[in-house]
């Protein structure tokens, strides 16, 4: 059956891929870009099923007007994709701290925004699906991306929560958290904060080094990422956490065999504190 989606950021990356899935399955996607110029070549995708809107997700008083808009002209979202982000890349030491509070509006604030104009309208019909692209780096880190790690666990907690809240009225929540694909996060789309402290370079150096010629390699396909979320959006009982990728799948499952033994190690001080 054909749905209604709503994907923030689909000039290019996943939002890209996932929009032209999407609109290759008969559905009609509403996408959020930048600016006209994108809203154009966004629309040429599907003359009859793509809709464009400039709308900046840090906007979030221009937030919910567009929405009410957008449902008024072409009808209720049934799926919203939350895909609109940007990765950080500094030592957290070196990072000002003007562009944790940037990383998080886009990645978080923004994110937050759109479910809260959307999921009135969901919950009122009592049928709605929201998915949040997150990260493999919302379940594990490694150093230099303390902001953008710190921004997705947060978007994790809140899928998490909101998944519960909203179960009883039908409406469906999920965290996608990819792997390395082959998409701009790495390269362009990259903010990366100037190195200033030298103590850092034995650590940092090699690991900004190997981010950078990987990009472009990396071994995830989004194209098939696309089709793993139409999955889950035809699913009667989708996940709330999806990976997606092998490196995601091995990283992740390594970190909880991590945490589970720490939690074993101290779990005598950890039941010391009751009274």
């Amino acid at each position: 059956m054909s749905k209604i989606f709503l994907i923030t950021g689909v000039s290019s990356g996943f939002g890209r891929a996932f929009a032209e899935a999407a609109l290759k399955a008969g559905h009609t996607v509403v996408g959020t870009v930048r600016n006209e110029e994108s809203l154009r070549e966004f629309e040429k995708l599907d003359v009859q099923q793509a809709k464009g809107i400039v709308l900046d997700v840090t906007d979030t008083k221009a937030i919910e007007p567009a929405v009410t808009e957008i449902e008024r002209e072409i009808g209720p979202i049934d799926v919203l994709v939350n895909n609109a982000g940007y990765g950080h890349e500094g030592i957290l030491e070196e990072s000002p701290l003007e562009e944790m509070r940037h990383q998080f509006e886009v990645n978080v604030f923004g994110a937050v925004a759109m479910i809260k104009a959307l999921l009135p309208s969901m919950r009122e019909r009592r049928a709605g699906h929201i998915i949040n692209i997150t990260s493999m780096g919302g379940l594990i880190t490694m150093p230099g991306i303390a902001y953008y790690c710190g921004s997705k666990f947060a978007l994790e907690g809140i899928s998490e929560v909101l998944a519960q809240e909203v179960k009883g009225f039908g409406v469906k929540v999920t965290a996608i958290e990819p792997g390395s694909f082959r998409t701009d996060w790495a390269g362009r789309s990259m903010v990366r904060a100037e190195r200033s402290i030298a103590d850092y370079d034995e650590l940092f150096g090699p690991i900004r080094k190997a981010r950078e010629e990987k990009s472009g390699k990396q071994s995830g396909d989004p194209a098939k990422a696309a089709q793993a979320l139409l999955e889950i959006v035809e699913a009667e009982n989708p996940p709330t956490h999806l990976l997606l990728g092998s490196d995601a799948l091995r990283l992740v499952r390594a970190k909880l065999e991590n945490l589970s033994a720490e939690i074993t190690e101290w779990e005598e001080l950890t039941q010391s504190t009751d009274f």
